[in-house]
């Protein structure tokens, strides 16, 4: 058969048709004008029949030919209309999927577990499962959360139904298990990872090394990080991590020697990088190895690694806990001409140290300083002024920072009442001390073993069994339950009363209680009973003490 001469402009929008373009067909009117002009009767009926074959249409025997060729048209048209709709519907079905699986991701981070799982059940359900990235996202947030049922259920529906595991999935179900501290649970899913064909990186490998020394079983880490090193390509990946790691585990455990050992490794191939000079200055910090810490630090400047808000807290907070606390301050003013700004870590590490000195009103200026610095200290930088000035019972200044504190938009807690209280109690006002119990109460801050403790200790030291009784009773009721410090308080009241059948008894409450017991209580009793001639009582209680040590 010979070519039929279409015109180029024809085909094109013939082509279009096809593929289903709309514009196209605003066109039709004009172009079928032109096409009947050009193709003679015989063309266009060769040209419908032709049509009609590739559409499967049977070409009709008789009859008008532009019937026919309308009727070829026609049914082109409605193929590409049902194409075109598909095409949509699947665009549509997709945009709809992907939304599910950015709700998922989002839901996850913001730690809405439950609905996050609950959409993917859905998902799975109507044959749209998600992929790996997303469950990554869901077991990331299962893993915070500490629901590691869950975490270890769904890698098994992975392992299923789809998708497969990847490194990234077993590392965070690993990591998940070393933060609630079962080591063997995350060994279990390192060797089912080994087992399903997924190889291992260094975070695999650096998450198990840390879990080992956070045990303390540094020996299992190092022969771990030489089978490490004994593959191919891992080694090489996480060689300064990896041993970064374990130089923390030996410095923490105590020894020094193997951690020393490990960092003169580092330093000789000057693989040494700010983390690894921050795990050696804080392990020098920990072992008082003050002169190496400087050493340290003169080396950091030389390799070009300079000191970081983690390098100056580890240096200050070992400073203030050895009471050196003009260095400190000498450390905190370098900090500022380095660059370096100070956290709240940083000021609460001095604060701290200047209150445990005595030193409140230098604490309260490092506190102003946070405030101008726009740091909203957090309650427990406010608590240790407010019982840096109720130790000293000055308690006008201690209710000031409260009442700074709140202004500044920081509720108190337990602790903070239990600072007042116990300022309150120094200065002689237990009145004003029970009133601050039920301030808390009215704050919806309920009272713990530390707020009783003090007040029944006040009571007693005044003589007030009465009142020590009610405070007694008042804690069990609210479910608080007394202590050894609560019992060897009444222990001793009851003998400066001489009432000695009471101290007995309540040393029995004790003891009965299942409250690790030092020789306290036991001495306070001996005394009282040796004092009144009953030197058998007394080797009987001396006996009971013994015992009670078995």
């Amino acid at each position: 058969m010979q070519s039929l001469p279409i015109p180029i402009q024809g085909t094109c929008l013939l082509f279009r048709i096809l593929n289903g373009d709309f514009q196209a067909l605003e066109l039709l009117k004009d172009q079928f004008a032109t096409y009947f002009s050009v193709f003679s009767q015989k063309s266009i009926r060769a040209r419908s029949v032709m049509i009609c074959q590739n559409e499967r249409v049977e070409p009709p025997s008789g009859g008008d030919s532009g019937e026919v060729a309308f009727n070829a048209l026609d049914a082109m048209l409605k193929a590409s209309l049902e194409r075109l709709k598909s095409m949509r519907e699947a665009i549509r079905v997709e945009k709809i999927h992907r939304s599910d699986v950015t709700a998922i991701r989002a839901l996850s981070l913001e730690g809405k577990v439950a609905a996050a799982l609950s959409l993917r059940t859905t998902l799975v359900k109507q044959g749209r499962v998600p992929d790996v990235i997303t469950h990554n996202y869901l077991l990331n947030a299962l893993c915070k959360i500490g629901d590691l049922v869950r975490a270890e259920r769904l890698v098994k529906e992975m392992m299923c139904h789809g998708p497969s595991p990847t490194c990234a999935t077993y590392n965070t179900l690993m990591a998940g298990y070393y933060r609630v501290n079962e080591v063997d649970r995350a060994l279990f899913s390192f060797s089912d990872m080994a087992n399903h064909g997924v190889r291992p990186d260094r975070i695999s490998c650096n998450i198990l090394v840390h879990a080992y020394c956070h045990r303390g079983l540094l020996e299992n880490a190092v022969r771990l990080l030489e089978n490490i090193l004994a593959e191919d390509d891992v080694g090489e990946t996480c060689d300064l991590i990896t041993s970064t790691i374990l130089i923390d585990g030996y410095f923490k455990s105590g020894n020094i020697a193997e951690a020393l050992a490990h960092w003169k490794l580092i330093a000789q191939h000057g693989l040494g990088d700010i983390v690894a000079y921050n795990v050696i200055i804080h392990g020098y910090c920990l072992s008082g190895y003050i002169n190496h810490v400087y050493k340290s630090l003169a080396e950091m400047f030389k390799s070009g690694n300079l000191p970081d808000i983690f390098t100056y807290n580890s240096f200050i907070c070992y400073l203030c806990n050895s009471g050196y606390l003009d260095e400190a301050f000498h450390v905190f003013s370098d900090m500022w001409r380095m660059g370096v700004q100070p956290d709240h870590i940083t000021f609460k590490l001095i604060i701290q140290g200047l209150c445990m000195k005595g030193d409140v009103l230098t604490a309260n200026h490092f506190l102003l300083l946070m405030l101008d610095r726009s740091f909203i200290p957090k309650p427990i930088i406010w608590n240790f002024i407010i019982s840096g000035y109720g130790k000293w019972g000055d308690v006008k200044n201690a209710l000031s920072v409260k009442d700074q504190m709140i202004d500044h938009g920081v509720l108190p807690n337990v602790f903070t009442y239990n600072a007042l209280i116990h300022s309150q109690i120094i200065s002689g006002s237990i009145d004003k001390a029970h009133n601050l119990k039920s301030e808390m109460l009215r704050r919806g801050i309920f009272p713990d073993i530390v707020t009783y403790n003090l007040l029944i200790g006040a009571a007693c030291f005044n003589g007030n069994l009465y009142s020590a009784h009610r405070l007694h009773d008042e804690m069990l009721r609210q479910g608080c339950y007394p202590d050894l410090i609560t019992y060897t308080v009444l222990i001793k009241c009851y003998c400066m009363r001489n009432q000695i059948r009471e101290a007995e008894a309540c040393l029995f409450k004790l003891q009965m209680s299942g409250i690790s017991v030092d020789h306290v209580p036991y001495l306070i009793l001996m005394k009282k009973l040796f004092k009144m001639g009953e030197l058998n009582k007394v080797f009987d209680i001396y006996l009971m003490w013994l015992k009670s040590k078995v």
